[in-house]
C-alpha cells in the first residue's frame, strides 16, 4: 500500500508582494494536507477556522476531524495551527528545533509578565500552555512519511516528505511560500534566517517531484518536465 496524501485547503497569503501588494488585503491561511499511511492519518498545518476546515476535510476526503491521529505543523506561526484545537485527541507534532525556538520566545514573554497589560500577559499564558502540548516530531511516522527540515522561514520549520515508490513529494510549509516564489528562486520576506532559506528550497528542489507550498496548491517542481530551475 502506497501512502496517500490530499490537499484540503489551498493557502493564500494576507499580501503578496510579487502582485505588488504591500499591505493586508486578505485573511491568510495555509494550505492544509492530510496524508494518510497505515494507521497514520495525519493533518497538515490546520489553518482554517474549525467549521471551514471540518467542512473542508469532509469535502475533500469523505473524513470528519476525529479520524485524524496526528496534526503536524510545518511551524508554529499561529496562521499554520488556527484550529488546532479542534483536534484534541491527536498527537500535535512539529520539529523539535521549532518547538524549542517557540518555548524560548514564549517563556521569555512570561518572565516579564509584569511589564505586559493584563491582556497580552493572558495571551502569552494562554500560548505557552498551549504550544507546550506540542511534542517533537520523530524522524518518521511510517515507512513513507518522513520528517523534512527546511530551516530558515522560522527557526525549526520543517516539512514532510512523502516516499511513495516513484515519486518523491514534500509537503514543504513556507519553506516553498507560493508556485510563483519557488519559480522565482525567491523566499518568504519574513523569514527568521534568509540564507538559510535559500539553502533550503535548493535543497527542496533537488530532491522532490513535487512540492506542496506553505500557501498555495501543489505544483510540479521547476526543472523536473521542460523549463528551468530557477538555481
Amino acid at each position: 500500500m502506497t501512502v496517500d496524501y490530499c490537499v484540503v485547503s489551498i493557502g493564500t497569503l494576507s499580501h503578496n508582494r510579487l502582485w505588488g501588494e504591500t499591505a493586508a488585503v486578505r485573511t491568510a491561511h495555509a494550505t492544509t494536507t492530510l496524508v494518510r499511511d497505515k494507521h497514520k492519518t495525519i493533518l497538515v498545518d490546520p489553518s482554517l477556522p474549525a467549521p471551514a476546515l471540518a467542512a473542508r476535510l469532509g469535502e475533500r476526503t469523505g473524513l470528519d476531524l476525529s479520524a485524524v491521529t496526528d496534526v503536524f505543523c510545518t511551524t508554529l506561526r499561529p496562521v499554520h495551527r488556527r484550529s488546532i484545537e479542534a483536534l484534541p485527541k491527536a498527537a500535535w507534532w512539529c520539529s523539535e528545533a521549532e518547538l524549542a525556538a517557540y518555548l524560548r520566545q514564549l517563556e521569555d514573554l512570561e518572565r516579564i509578565g509584569d511589564r505586559l497589560d493584563s491582556e497580552d500577559s493572558a495571551v502569552a499564558v494562554a500560548e505557552l500552555k498551549l504550544v507546550k502540548r506540542f511534542k517533537p516530531a520523530p524522524e518518521r511516522f511510517t515507512d513513507q512519511v518522513h520528517l523534512y527540515p527546511v530551516v530558515g522561514a522560522s527557526p525549526g520549520s520543517a516539512g514532510l516528505l512523502l516516499a511513495p515508490p516513484t515519486t518523491t513529494i514534500v509537503i514543504a510549509g513556507d519553506a516553498a511560500l507560493t508556485a510563483e516564489h519557488v519559480n522565482r528562486g525567491m523566499v518568504w520576506e519574513g523569514c527568521s534566517d534568509a540564507q538559510a532559506a535559500v539553502e533550503s528550497l535548493r535543497d527542496l528542489l533537488e530532491i522532490a517531484d513535487l512540492i506542496i507550498p506553505g500557501h498555495d496548491n501543489i505544483m510540479l517542481c521547476p526543472g523536473r518536465v521542460g523549463g528551468a530551475a530557477p538555481f
